[in-house]
């Protein structure tokens, strides 16, 4: 795949996700990644969303939860310099194609890895829970890749890093 797909591409993966599913797994989603570049509704790049997501680190990693085979414990993450940003709650895939629903629990202020503020967050009513839908997972010359629309309708693509340590929940 090139550094960022056209968007005939990404039409394409989609319309294929959902029609086969796209056939990704808990396994394939473990990890953390970063986002790398993201599309409107229409797949039209958005690339100073992107560069400004990029420049506050944006992350999103992945890790099994002792519940279930498909349940995973998800941080969402931004962080200029040392100072971050993150939520943290649970996930579960559902379907064929499939989608990854999430519901976060507790959002937290860190410094490094040190937390200096901590606050649980309401409930979010399964209706309005935020979620991706897994269009396609590869790997290319730089890495593990992972292609998604949320909720709100926009593309993301997200790229694997190394794994730094574990989120506390």
């Amino acid at each position: 795949m090139p550094r960022w797909p056209a968007t005939a591409e990404l039409i394409a993966w989609e319309q294929r996700s959902r029609r086969q599913g796209s056939g990704i797994t808990p396994t394939q989603l473990r990890g953390c990644w970063r986002l790398d570049a993201v599309w409107n509704r229409q797949a039209q790049p958005l690339t100073s969303q992107a560069a400004g997501l990029r420049l506050l680190q944006a992350q999103l990693r992945l890790s099994p939860a002792s519940s279930t085979a498909d349940a995973l414990l998800l941080t969402n993450s931004v962080r200029v310099g040392w100072l971050g940003l993150r939520f943290l709650g649970h996930g579960t895939l559902q379907g064929r194609r499939p989608l990854l629903r999430f519901s976060f629990e507790t959002l937290e202020l860190t410094l490094g890895e040190r937390v200096l503020w901590r606050q649980r967050l309401a409930a979010t009513p399964e209706r309005q829970a935020p979620f991706f839908a897994l269009i396609a997972a590869g790997d290319d010359a730089e890495g593990r890749w992972l292609l998604a629309r949320g909720r709100g309708g926009g593309l993301a693509l997200w790229r694997a890093q190394a794994l730094g340590p574990p989120a506390r929940t």
